[in-house]
This record gives structure tokens, C-alpha cells and sequence, in this order.
């Protein structure tokens, strides 16, 4: 895994502002880098796409574990009312993506470790399935890369399409970044691809019929499937949580993702994982401890890298600001990224839609990925 210095095209801005990815540049600096890419040879890949695979299999496997036991669950900090629609949905299997990142620390030389899986609300999907490649094509049209997540995204709305009702509402913050608004536009391209009649929509526009008991659009048209990039957390949290609980039990809208992806992207599944698989290559010891070596706090519920904090030999070396960490904090072992350049530690994001591997984006940032961490493409040469 080496980092190249490349020429941007003169006109990357225009180029990346017709794939879709608006949200280019963020305080004054290239979000999109393409000053840059980082090239692997196709053992490499093999190894990262066979980790993000088994990755997954510990995570059903982790699912299962926590859902059939309470006193698992209760670390999770999720209300109770939630409880049972989540092991309700792991049961039913509900039509969904199944879409997900996770992210890993990788050198080139060691086993690529899990840092933590954004399966809920993940974003740079844009940029990892169509921007980056838009750039080799045009930038090393020779080169490979390991990208399936388009053709992989188009497959599955297709696969499930005949499960789903007449139109899907499309959902996310109104954020100043832009950066979610970008990655459900392309979210919802993908669906209608793949032939589904689709509609926007945003989180504050969502309303709640009392009469027939089901959320509504801005036009009081009822809403029967819905995928939101929203933090299933902060809906569990709001003032119709208890709506929201009784429309997960009767069934009337389907949320894509489902709600038991609310054990999935929160931290508290890393200390789980490793009491499972103590010793698997593929992860770094967790505890809900402190432990006594260098370790890496995180927020149960947590954005961005925000509240993040590294200690080694006993002191901070790094850490974030943020709103979160009132749930609780697990502790993972360091791992030390490489420097591909000064001050540039990459963190791979390895993708998978229904639950197998389809591609990756790399970004990079300090010692802790954080919102202003930029997206580098890579190809693959041997």
C-alpha cells in the first residue's frame, strides 16, 4: 500500500460536481483529494476484501449472541420500549440493503484490524462508488480498482423491489455540510435504477397521522417505506419514540435499514466481538474497562470521530471535541496507522451490500479520523 502524489485534472471540481459530489471542498481545502492515491496489488485487496467478509460473519454471528441474551443487550444503552421491535426485525429479515463500512486500520503488512462498523448512518459511498472511479477511468484508465458498490447497490434494490410498496420516501437532516443530502440523492438514484418509484424527503418534515396511526410526508401522504440516514439513536430518543414504537410493531412503515442495526453501529459491540473471538486477527482487544496499555476511548453513540481520545504511555496524545459520551465509553487497543505522508494516516472503509464485499474508499486524516478527513482514491497495480 503506497501513497502516490498525482495532478488533480483542471477541472476535478466540474468533474466531481457531475457524478453528483457537491460537497467537495470543506474550509477551504479539497474534501475530494485527487492530489493523491494510494495503489495495492491485487494480493492486498484479496486480503482486505477476505477480512471484510469474515468481519461480517462475526458480526451475525455477534448479533445472535447479544439478542438471545438481555444482560448483552442492556449495554447497548437502547431503551427498553426498543427492545423487542429490534429482536423482533433480526428474526423477520425485512427487505433491506444490508449496506454498510467498515472501517479498518491496515499497513500492508499485518492482518487489516476492525476500528468500528458505520452500518447505520454511513456516508462517502458517493465518492467510493462512483467519484473515484470516474477519476481512474479518466486519471488510469489500466488501472484496477476495488469497486463493485454501484452495480452491487442497482442488484439489490432490484432483489428486493417486489417486496416493497408502490414508492419509497427518501430521508435525511437538514445539515449545513450537505454531506447526507448527497449521499441519499445517490442512494436514491440507485432505486429508481433499479425501477422504484422513489420520493425526497426531510427528517423535520415527517409527521404522525393520530387517526390512522402512521407517519406521513409534508403532504400527508402515508409513508410505507422509508430510508432514512438518521441515527436510529436519536429517533429512539425524540418526541415520537413512542409513535415510533408502535409503528414498528404494527408493521406500517418499513424502515431501510431495520431498527437491529442499532447494535451494529454502536461501539459497545467492539468489547463483545473480542470476549467472542478473543485473539482473531481481524480485531484489537476491546473492554469496557480502561485498560493498562495504550488504548483508544470511544463513545458508545458517536459521529465524525467526535469525543474519540488516544492515550499512550499514560497521557493523551490526541482527542477530539463533540456532544457525545453521556452513554458510556469502550476501550480498543491502539493500532498504529501508517504515515503515508506527513501528518496523513489513511483509514480503509470496506464495503459491503447484502452482507458481502463490494468496494472501498480510503480517508485520510490525524491520528483520528475525523469530519474534515479527506477522501483519496486508490487503484490497484501489480
Amino acid at each position: 500500500m503506497i501513497r502516490v502524489e498525482t495532478t488533480p485534472r483542471p477541472d476535478w471540481q466540474a468533474a466531481v460536481e457531475a457524478q453528483g459530489l457537491v460537497w467537495h471542498t470543506a474550509d477551504g481545502r479539497p474534501y475530494w483529494h485527487e492530489g493523491a492515491c494510494y495503489r495495492f496489488t491485487a494480493a492486498q485487496i484479496a486480503e482486505i476484501e477476505a477480512a471484510t467478509a469474515e468481519l461480517y460473519r462475526l458480526f451475525l454471528a455477534a448479533g445472535d449472541a447479544i439478542l438471545a441474551d438481555p444482560a448483552l443487550l442492556a449495554r447497548f444503552d437502547i431503551p427498553p420500549a426498543f427492545h423487542q421491535p429490534i429482536r423482533d426485525a433480526w428474526a423477520a429479515e425485512p427487505p433491506a440493503l444490508n449496506i454498510g463500512r467498515f472501517d479498518l486500520g491496515y499497513d500492508g503488512a499485518g492482518p487489516p484490524k476492525l476500528f468500528e462498523f458505520n452500518c447505520d448512518t454511513p456516508t462517502s459511498l458517493l465518492e467510493a462508488a462512483v467519484v473515484q472511479w470516474d477519476w481512474k477511468e479518466a486519471v488510469m484508465p489500466r488501472a484496477g480498482q476495488f469497486n463493485g458498490l454501484h452495480e452491487a447497490l442497482v442488484a439489490k434494490w432490484r432483489d428486493i423491489a417486489p417486496y416493497l410498496p408502490p414508492r419509497v420516501h427518501f430521508a435525511h437532516a437538514d445539515e449545513d455540510s450537505g454531506e447526507d443530502a448527497v449521499t441519499v440523492a445517490y442512494l436514491r438514484d440507485t432505486a429508481e435504477a433499479a425501477g422504484i418509484d422513489t420520493a425526497a424527503l426531510l427528517m423535520d418534515d415527517i409527521g404522525w397521522d393520530e387517526e390512522a396511526h402512521r407517519f406521513v410526508d409534508g403532504d400527508d401522504a402515508s409513508i410505507a417505506a422509508l430510508y432514512k440516514l438518521y441515527p436510529w439513536e436519536w429517533l429512539t430518543r425524540e418526541a415520537f419514540a413512542p409513535q415510533l414504537a408502535e409503528s414498528l410493531a404494527a408493521g406500517t412503515t418499513l424502515w431501510i435499514e431495520p431498527v437491529w442495526k442499532m447494535i451494529w453501529s454502536n461501539k459497545a459491540i467492539l468489547p463483545i466481538l473480542w470476549q467472542l473471538n478473543p485473539g482473531h486477527p481481524n480485531l484489537l482487544p476491546a473492554s469496557f474497562d480502561i485498560p493498562q496499555g495504550d488504548a483508544v476511548a470511544k463513545p458508545l453513540l458517536a459521529r465524525e470521530g467526535a469525543n474519540v481520545s488516544i492515550r499512550r504511555g499514560g497521557r493523551v496524545v490526541a482527542e477530539a471535541e463533540g456532544a457525545y459520551g453521556d452513554a458510556g465509553y469502550v476501550y480498543q487497543a491502539f493500532y498504529q496507522l501508517p504515515e503515508a505522508a506527513p501528518g496523513c494516516f489513511p483509514v480503509i472503509g470496506s464495503w459491503i451490500v447484502d452482507g458481502a464485499p463490494a468496494g472501498m474508499g480510503i480517508r485520510e486524516d490525524g491520528l483520528i479520523t475525523g469530519n474534515t478527513a479527506r477522501f483519496v482514491p486508490h487503484v490497484i497495480v501489480d
